[in-house]
């Protein structure tokens, strides 16, 4: 073995010390205590002083210089945005996390844990931000911490960081810090961690994410409601409506029957990446319903290379105390994910059209946000160099997927920095991060600061790495 090899090696094994000293879980156990949740605006401060306290400190550990810059937008979260430059003429790396995390929902979590501590069971580290997003954070910097080190206090590559406190909500002023930070943020290549692999044992690459259109319908028939036996069969019910509105949008195999809504057909070249790609292979995974979706796709094909609507809530009266009264309004929550090639920067007006075609004239549709879908194309050197080296840390090919089936937002730096964007998660499937007892895997966790330190060490000092 080359001296090169026995370096790389070298930063790996150092990259692993943090992690079999139990230094690694007490900074997650430090950072799962803060209590980021990010849906209302009265978390700007303990969001700011996550940022200064948290944050800041450990940049400056590793030579960043970070500063905190408000929202663009007003009433939102802050931003951080870290450089560290040794040569101007060496590439520049993009990273990005965000601190925010869902509410904690404390109630639902097992009796014996809580979301703002992290509990440790064999492989199981259960705490809220464990997974999404501080953990993934966390490996991506101690892996770098540790090329740093091995480099003698050279990493061969410029780091830029921008650090969000608001993606659970949408990443509200993302878009315009870019924008207006573009000069700052320029970079070569952006590299991060969010979402899951495919399988907790399959190291994964994807280099996208599909869109996401989360829309209201709603349907108002009057001021108040009637009771059912003086006026039932002569008052229209809006949740009767309702559920047949649901039922224009998919059919009941969860088919998209918006015509406009369903994207073309899969392309030949994200069919073929996709045809090894296992769905549901971890223990704790639930059981795919294999006539659910599209036809004629398989599991893989359906998540990661179509649409799909969900409906995520819905509302006409207190289902848990009923009274005996027609409603007098209903509404339903739905969410469209797609992949490039789809046109739903129209959903409201194909929504309209298509419901008024089929006699629900009097349905509002509500577009509550957007994410635009993005792709990169596999065959980027950028993406090609990332497999090439996450399959010599962790000695077994990784997954190469052309986009996340759920979503990021990724535009931004795809789009607006127009950089080639690779994306390596450290979390899995079933790590339930949107809801109680989310947890990552210490195996995973292994597992990806081996993949990320290699990374660094290549971006550094591999010859071949794209510059």
């Amino acid at each position: 073995m080359d001296s090169a090899a026995l370096m790389r090696d070298a930063a790996i094994r150092r990259a692993l010390e943090p992690f079999d000293d139990g230094s690694f879980s007490a900074l997650l156990r430090r950072h799962v205590a803060c209590k980021t949740e990010s849906p209302g605006i009265a978390d700007r401060e303990l969001m700011r002083d996550y940022l200064t306290q948290q944050i800041t400190p450990l940049l400056s550990r590793l030579g960043f210089s970070s500063s905190v810059f408000e929202n663009p937008l007003q009433d939102a979260n802050p931003f951080l945005i870290a450089q560290r430059s040794e040569d101007p003429g060496l590439p520049t790396v993009l990273i990005y996390g965000h601190g925010d995390v869902v509410r904690g929902d404390d109630a639902l979590w097992r009796s014996d844990l809580s979301p703002w501590a992290l509990t440790i069971e064999g492989d199981h580290w259960y705490g809220r931000g464990s997974a999404d997003n501080k953990g993934q954070f966390l490996v991506n910097l101690t892996a770098l911490e540790a090329a740093i080190a091995e480099g003698g206090g050279r990493l061969g590559f410029n780091v830029k960081i921008l650090f969000e406190t608001g993606e659970e909500i949408g990443s509200p002023g993302l878009r315009e810090i870019a924008i207006a930070q573009r000069e700052l943020l320029k970079a070569d290549v952006f590299i991060a961690s969010d979402g899951n692999r495919v399988s907790a044992s399959n190291p994964t690459l994807f280099l996208g994410s599909r869109g996401e259109v989360e829309f209201e319908i709603a349907l108002n028939a009057r001021s108040r409601p009637y009771h059912s036996g003086n006026w039932g069969g002569v008052l229209s019910n809006p949740a009767t409506i309702l559920a047949h509105v649901i039922t224009k949008l998919v059919d009941e195999r969860g088919r998209i029957v918006v015509e406009g809504l369903r994207p073309p057909s899969v392309p030949e070249h994200v069919r073929a990446l996709l045809a090894e790609v296992p769905i549901g292979e971890d223990d704790d995974a639930p059981s795919i319903d294999d006539d659910w979706g599209e036809p004629g796709l398989t599991p893989a094909e359906r998540i990661f290379g179509w649409n799909t609507i969900e409906t995520l809530a819905l509302k006409a009266a207190d289902a848990d105390a009923p009274g005996s009264a027609i409603p007098a309004r209903a509404k339903a929550i739905c969410q469209l994910r797609f992949v490039v090639g789809t046109k739903a920067s129209e959903a409201k007006e194909i929504l309209l059209e298509h419901l008024a075609q089929n006699g629900f004239h009097s349905a509002e549709v509500t577009i509550r946000s957007y994410t635009p879908a993005t792709r990169l194309d596999p065959h980027n050197p950028w993406a090609l160099w990332a497999m090439n080296s996450i399959e010599r840390s962790a000695r077994k090919v990784p997954t190469l997927l052309p986009n996340l089936g759920g979503t990021l937002p990724n535009y931004v730096f795809s789009e607006l920095l127009e950089l080639p964007t690779l994306w390596i998660p450290h979390s899995y499937p079933a790590c339930a991060q949107h809801g109680p007892n989310e947890h990552l895997l210490a195996s995973v966790v292994r597992e990806s600061l081996a993949i990320m330190a290699g990374l660094w060490w290549d971006l550094g000092h591999f010859e071949d790495a794209t510059r």
